[in-house]
């Protein structure tokens, strides 16, 4: 049987391009080289390149280990379609809609999940401070809208903190979201699969070690947080972020793997949606290849699953 000729995209120019390519350089380390021939591009440098080789049908299927804007947020998958070339991961509409924050809200919303309040802010538009706190009240989570890996994002416990934590989102996005802050456990849950073969792998709760909130340093510092997976937690909450999770990878149209994330009010004890990502880390430390290890799947099983998926 001939091999499998994979693009395997990673780095590319945004923010998160550090994560992109510790992500690819893990994923062609675990690939079966008797299965696939790889071959690699970063967006930075070889875009053009990559643009020829589609158009000459070089490769069977794209694998983009992207993060952040050009990469997971529709750009690249519009371009593929255009090209016709099959990729990995959800599609143009569903990259994009789930790249922004504040619009993935919208939808969990209206499809009756339970949303923090939140505020929206262009850059150079005005805004007032004390409008804003009298909206939300403190803390409140400032956050780039299109932007993951938890860079630009701050919690901020009192006003004069606040116009700082606006500026840094703002660094990183044209369009910055403020919601309220919930206190609670930080719950993920990854879904793999297309149509009626879609499956809910072991739900993992995140304990930041070495920060007050899940961010960079926690994500991505060895020992920088703890995952416990299978979550330690009642199975009527297990059974209502599976519901959840499985109604907005749905509702959005994502496909072949996403992440959803909650936050487990500490004060309702209800589950709040945060966001969910269509291309989720995948080095040593992401959630989604520890949740499916878990689950009895290798991280080349989990590869392997994932490039299936889009092999006709």
């Amino acid at each position: 049987m001939s091999k499998i000729k994979l693009a395997l995209l990673y780095g590319g120019i945004s923010d998160e391009r550090e994560i992109s390519i510790n992500t690819g350089k893990q994923i062609e380390k675990s690939l079966n080289k008797s299965k696939y021939t790889i071959f690699k591009y970063d967006p930075k440098k070889d875009l053009k390149k990559f643009f020829n080789d589609c158009i000459n049908k070089k490769f069977d299927l794209v694998f983009p280990a992207l993060h952040g804007p050009f990469g997971e947020d529709g750009r690249l998958q519009g371009m593929l379609d255009m090209l016709k070339v099959p990729y990995v991961f959800s599609g143009c509409l569903a990259s994009a809609l789930a790249m922004n924050k504040h619009k993935t809200k919208i939808i969990a919303h209206e499809a009756g999940l339970d949303v923090a309040s939140n505020i929206v802010i262009s850059k150079n538009a005005e805004y007032n401070i004390e409008g804003i706190i009298d909206i939300l009240d403190l803390p409140i989570v400032v956050k780039p809208t299109e932007l993951g890996s938890s860079v630009g994002i701050s919690i901020i416990s009192d006003k004069k903190n606040l116009e700082q934590g606006i500026k840094l989102a703002f660094q990183h996005c044209n369009e910055i979201m403020l919601e309220k802050y919930i206190e609670g456990r930080e719950l993920t849950v990854t879904i793999m699969g297309n149509g009626k073969k879609i499956r809910i792998l072991p739900i993992t709760e995140i304990i930041p070690v070495v920060a007050d909130f899940y961010d960079y340093n926690a994500k991505y510092q060895d020992g920088g947080s703890r995952h416990i997976c299978p979550a330690e937690i009642p199975e009527k909450v297990k059974l209502e972020l599976e519901k959840m999770a499985l109604k907005i990878y749905k509702q959005v149209g994502c496909r072949d793997l996403a992440r959803a994330d909650f936050i487990w009010s500490k004060k309702d004890k209800k589950p709040y949606f945060i966001e969910i990502n269509t291309i989720p880390g995948m080095t040593k430390t992401s959630l989604a290849p520890e949740s499916a290890k878990v689950a009895g799947i290798s991280f080349s099983e989990f590869l392997n699953r994932l490039i299936k998926y889009n092999i006709k």
